[in-house]
């Protein structure tokens, strides 16, 4: 008696990524895509009617986001597998899908080729990781410490990492060179330095000077 096919929810604000998918994984014995959604809110609407054992899930959507889309559906649907497919190829991104409860994270740039393969895999109980994330992922955690900073905190430290002058960060921000101080003073002493090289390297090892502008 052969098995039932792998039931396949398609999880992407794109419709011509998700329509691509689909026709993708149409042509594959086995798989069956059961349906679309365009925020993981409508995932989440729409799991108990299509029971899927595949949630493919994009990272970055209107709403809730991927994420925090991923956790829910963990709640909600514990029995069904969760395959990340992003193009964000930091390894924080893959550790935070996984936190979160994914069970595989692709890269969309790989999808066309390793799509069927890395739902074959969280399907059947395996933890996909795309090749290419291994080395980003064997590299040690980033120091958590960022983690104490408040989201001005951390915009803060980027532009003083990047050179910026406290009064380049006060135009900027739209806010008075005394208050740029003020974060200033907070973030050194949650992050535990004195100097403006600490808090260059604090950046650094934290990741912020690889965040978007």
């Amino acid at each position: 008696m052969s098995r039932p096919p792998v039931r396949i929810l398609l999880v992407d604000d794109h419709a011509v990524l998700r329509a691509g998918l689909r026709l993708l994984l149409e042509r594959e014995d086995g798989l069956e895509p059961v349906g679309e959604a365009g925020t993981a809110e409508d995932a989440l609407r729409a799991l108990p009617r299509l029971d899927p054992d595949v949630v493919v899930l994009d990272i970055e959507m209107p709403g809730i986001g991927g994420i925090e889309g991923a956790a829910r559906i963990r709640e909600r649907a514990p029995g069904a597998r969760i395959l990340v497919l992003s193009m964000h190829d930091q390894a924080r991104d893959v550790r935070r899908a996984f936190d979160a409860g994914a069970d595989g994270y692709l890269l969309k740039s790989a999808a066309d080729e390793d799509l069927v393969r890395a739902i074959r895999a969280v399907a059947s109980g395996e933890r996909y990781v795309h090749p290419s994330l291994g080395a980003a992922l064997a590299a040690p955690p980033r120091d958590g410490l960022l983690d104490r900073l408040t989201a001005r905190e951390r915009e803060v430290l980027r532009l003083l990492a990047l050179g910026h002058t406290n009064q380049e960060i006060a135009d900027r921000l739209v806010v008075s060179v005394r208050t740029v101080e003020s974060y200033r003073a907070h973030v050194m002493v949650k992050l535990r330095v004195s100097t403006r090289a600490g808090l260059v390297r604090a950046a650094l090892d934290g990741g912020l000077m690889e965040e978007p502008d």
